[in-house]
This record gives C-alpha cells, sequence and structure tokens, in this order.
C-alpha cells in the first residue's frame, strides 16, 4: 500500500507564485476553455428554460391551470439558480458567461415554447428537461474526474432537472 505524502512546500510555494489565478491550481486536469464553452452553452440552455417556463406560467389558464402555473413559476426559479451557479463558475475558471441575448437560442440544449395550449406546454416543457437531463449526463461522464467542483455543480443541477422531469410526467398523468 501507498503512504499518502504530499509535497506541502512545494503546494505553497506554487500558491504563492500564482495566487492571482485564484482557484485554478495546478490539481486541475481539464481544459479550462473547453469546459467554459460546454459551461456556456448549458447556461443559454436554462436562461431558454426560464423564459420557456416564466411564459408558461403566465400563459397557463384553464380549469386545473393554477397549480400548473404555480410549479412552472418554481421550475423558473430553479432554472435561474442553475444559470447563476454556471456563472459563477464560468468566471472561477477564467472565464465570461455569455449572456448576449441575440445568441441564446442557437447555443442552447433546448428549443423555445410559446403557447396557450396547458398540455403543450407541459409536453414542451418535458421535453426540455428530457433533454437537459442528457446533455448534462453526457457532459458529467466527459468530465470525469478532471473538474470535480464543475462535476459536483453539475450533477446537482441534473438532479433537479430530473426532479422537474417527473412533476411534469405527474402534470401529464393527471390531465391525460
Amino acid at each position: 500500500m501507498n503512504t499518502f505524502k504530499i509535497d506541502l512546500e512545494k503546494i505553497k510555494s506554487r500558491a504563492r507564485e500564482k495566487m492571482m489565478d485564484g482557484a485554478m491550481t495546478e490539481s486541475y486536469k481539464a481544459n479550462a476553455e473547453e469546459v467554459i464553452n460546454v459551461l456556456n452553452e448549458a447556461l443559454a440552455t436554462e436562461i431558454v428554460c426560464i423564459l420557456r417556463y416564466k411564459n408558461n406560467h403566465f400563459m397557463a389558464a384553464g380549469l386545473n391551470a393554477e397549480p400548473i402555473a404555480a410549479e412552472f413559476l418554481v421550475h423558473a426559479n430553479e432554472e435561474q439558480m442553475h444559470a447563476d451557479w454556471l456563472c459563477t463558475r464560468i468566471c472561477q475558471l477564467g472565464g465570461v458567461p455569455n449572456m448576449n441575448p441575440s445568441g441564446f437560442i442557437t447555443r442552447s440544449h433546448a428549443d423555445y415554447y410559446q403557447g396557450d395550449d396547458l398540455t403543450k406546454m407541459i409536453q414542451e416543457n418535458l421535453v426540455a428537461e428530457r433533454v437537459a437531463i442528457e446533455t448534462y449526463s453526457e457532459i458529467i461522464r466527459w468530465i470525469g474526474d478532471s473538474d470535480p467542483t464543475t462535476r459536483r455543480m453539475l450533477e446537482d443541477i441534473l438532479k433537479e432537472e430530473e426532479h422537474h422531469a417527473d412533476d411534469l410526467v405527474g402534470f401529464l398523468e393527471k390531465n391525460m
């Protein structure tokens, strides 16, 4: 069995030499530029989802619309939290969150649906959540152990996206 041994003096020396690199130490093994690009795509996806859920919240109408509209707002707020997490991580990696609205749709993994049919809203949000689940799963596998902080953040987002999908399936089962 190997005994764990760390060269603390070397680590301290590097920490002083490169202190302005912030969280980016030699232990970071991913390609930060590639990770930032992927996180900016995820950010665009989250922003499109926020906008879709907000629109659906306000447009939901009908006999059973009130609890569904309320859940759309909850999902919008959780997607906003995901976007904030992504922006924070992009900055920690030395990048700039791409908040340019002109490219959201082309950078987003999810589509935007705006309409007034409540069942269609639920279905389109469910499709978007399923797309997010698959893309976050693939990103997590791609990152692997090269960036554990980003991986854990994405795993937390993935867990909530799975919960959103379950909520939406529940609404569809009740309304069909």
